[in-house]
């Protein structure tokens, strides 16, 4: 058994795997800011395992999307990005749910930071995102992955297996985003 103090997770390297910031009504979404915007919050977690066994690239992808009216104010898109590793003495069965938990849930401050950092240089108020529910997007995505799976077992009687890496499912039509909105 191992010890309960050992962690079973550990992060070897985290950075910003793609970012952007549009102000496309500037200066003038600056200048006349009358009213609270409407900001939607859309969150989306995947994994692609690495090369080393028990590595994973855990990708966190937040896009904010800022309105007041019907006059865009910003919309923020960022990727940030860890590689981390399981460790041996985690049960196969429980390395899906840790990946894709725990994983979002430790690097989720510093991908916050970030945005509420450029949302203050773009102008406006910095942008303070709530705390994520990562069980609740990891259960609706396994939720919508064997519902998935089910239509194409009936539909074909094959199915590929569904997202075996963690990563959302790749059909366009289905939700591949956990969502909050504030």
């Amino acid at each position: 058994m191992a010890d309960q103090n050992q962690p079973q997770i550990v992060i070897h390297t985290q950075y910003i795997k793609d970012f952007s910031f549009e102000n496309p009504n500037a200066p003038q979404a600056l200048i006349s800011a009358e009213g609270q915007p409407e900001i939607e919050i859309n969150v989306n977690v995947s994994a692609n395992p690495q090369e080393q066994e028990r590595f994973f690239e855990v990708v966190l992808s937040i896009t904010a999307n800022a309105k007041r009216e019907d006059n865009q104010l910003f919309i923020a898109e960022l990727s940030y990005a860890a590689v981390i590793s399981i460790d041996q003495a985690v049960e196969d069965r429980h390395i899906h749910p840790l990946v894709m938990i725990e994983g979002p849930r430790m690097v989720f401050p510093f991908a916050r930071h970030i945005l509420s950092s450029i949302t203050q240089a773009g102008g406006f108020m910095p942008l303070n995102i709530q705390p994520i529910d990562f069980v609740r997007i990891y259960q609706a995505g396994m939720e919508s992955r064997n519902a998935n799976q089910a239509v194409a077992s009936n539909n074909d009687g094959d199915t590929d297996g569904g997202a075996a890496n963690g990563s959302a499912e790749k059909d366009s039509k289905t939700p591949k985003k956990g969502k909050k909105k504030s």
